[in-house]
C-alpha cells in the first residue's frame, strides 16, 4: 500500500527569506506546497472547499517592519475563513489572536498565575503618563502589535517619557493599543527564549544581546535597518555580536512554558522569560511566530525544522488518500 498526499499544503507567510530552511526541508521529502504571500492576498468568503490539505500559519507581528503590515489583521479573516472550512491550520486563529496582542498576551499568563513585569494597558497617548505613576522607572512603552522588539522605547525618567509625549514622539503602533511596562534588567545580561511543538519543549536558548536593543529575533538577530537585506542578516547572525548558546532550562521552567502554549493553542511557536537579581523567573513574549535561532546544528545540536516537517507530517494524516487497497485474500476453507 502506498499513500500520496491528494493537495498540496499552504504555507501562509509574509517574510521573503525566514522559511528558506522550511522550504528546502519540504522539497528535500518531496511534500508538495504552495506559498502562500499574505502582503498580496485575496480569497472569496463564498467558497465552500480550498485547494489545500492543511496550511501553516506563519505571519509576523512584525510585518509592518517590512511594508506589509497590511497582513497583520487580514491574517486573522483568512485563517479563520479557512477554520470555518474545517481546513486544518497549524497556529490556528486563537494562537494568531495571542501573536498580535501583547496585552492578551499578559492576559494569559495572569490567568495561569505566572508572573511579568508589571504593565499597564493603555489605548491613548495621553493616558501613558497616568499609567506610568504606578510604576517603577525605568518604564518600557510597548506597542501591542509588535514582532522582533518593534515598537518598544524605554524611558528612565518621568521627565524624559513626558518630554516624549510632548513632542509626538511616541506611537502606539498599529491598533493604538500599548503596554506601559517596568524594564526589568535580566540577570547576567542574558534573556531566555524556549521553543516548543506540538505543546511540548523542543529547545532553548540565552540570548546576549550585545548592546541596549529589543529585537531578539533569534532567525536574524539584528538591528531593525538589517531587515532591507534580511537574507544576508540570517546568514550573518552568529557573527554580528550576538552571543546565543544552547540552554537547558530547569523543570518547572519547562512546565511552566508548556502550560502557556498549551493555553495559547500554539501549535508551534516559543516563550521568551528573564530572570530578576533575586533570580525569579518573568515571562514577557509569546511567540506564535517564533523563528528557530540561526545556524541551529551548531548551537543545538539538531535541525529543528527536520522536527517541524515531522510534525506537519503527522498533522496531513488524516488528509492522505490511499492510492491502493491490498488485495482481499478469502480464508482456506
Amino acid at each position: 500500500m502506498s499513500i500520496t498526499l491528494n493537495r498540496p499544503i499552504g504555507i501562509f507567510y509574509e517574510h521573503t527569506s525566514w522559511f528558506k530552511p522550511l522550504f528546502e526541508e519540504l522539497e528535500q521529502r518531496r511534500i508538495p506546497f504552495v506559498r502562500l504571500n499574505a502582503a498580496q492576498h485575496h480569497f472569496n468568503p463564498l467558497e465552500r472547499d480550498v485547494p489545500y490539505s492543511l496550511v501553516l500559519n506563519r505571519i509576523s507581528p512584525s510585518s509592518h517592519l517590512r511594508g506589509n503590515g497590511q497582513s497583520i489583521l487580514y491574517a486573522t479573516q483568512y485563517i479563520e475563513h479557512l477554520e470555518r472550512l474545517g481546513v486544518p491550520v497549524i497556529n490556528g486563529s486563537i494562537a494568531h489572536s495571542y501573536e498580535i496582542s501583547k496585552a492578551k498576551q499578559l492576559g494569559l499568563l495572569a490567568s495561569l498565575g505566572l508572573r511579568f513585569p508589571k504593565s499597564r494597558v493603555v489605548n491613548h497617548v495621553n493616558q501613558i503618563l497616568a499609567a506610568a505613576k504606578a510604576l517603577r522607572f525605568p518604564i518600557l512603552v510597548k506597542a501591542n502589535i509588535g514582532g522582533s522588539g518593534a515598537g518598544i522605547t524605554q524611558f528612565d525618567t518621568p521627565e524624559t517619557l513626558q518630554k516624549a509625549i510632548y513632542l509626538n514622539q511616541v506611537s502606539l503602533g498599529t491598533d493604538q493599543v500599548a503596554l506601559v511596562q517596568e524594564y526589568l534588567a535580566p540577570k547576567n545580561g542574558h534573556i531566555i527564549r524556549v521553543e516548543t511543538l506540538n505543546g511540548k519543549f523542543l529547545y532553548a536558548i540565552k540570548v546576549y544581546p550585545s548592546h541596549k536593543s529589543f529585537n531578539l529575533c533569534p532567525a536574524d538577530l539584528c538591528d531593525v535597518p538589517a531587515y532591507t537585506n534580511s537574507q544576508a542578516c540570517i546568514a550573518e547572525a552568529t557573527r554580528n555580536g550576538i552571543k546565543v548558546e544552547k540552554f537547558n532550562p530547569p523543570s518547572q521552567i519547562i512546565e511552566d512554558v508548556e502550560r502557556i502554549v498549551k493555553a495559547a493553542r500554539l501549535d508551534v511557536g516559543g516563550v521568551e522569560y528573564l530572570l530578576d537579581e533575586e533570580g525569579d523567573a518573568h515571562y514577557y513574549d509569546i511567540n506564535a511566530l517564533s523563528n528557530f535561532v540561526a545556524d541551529a546544528v551548531n548551537i543545538i545540536g539538531f535541525n529543528p525544522y527536520v522536527n517541524l516537517v515531522n510534525y506537519i507530517e503527522s498533522r496531513l494524516q488524516p488528509v492522505f488518500q490511499i492510492d491502493s487497497q491490498p488485495e482481499f485474500q478469502p480464508e482456506e476453507l
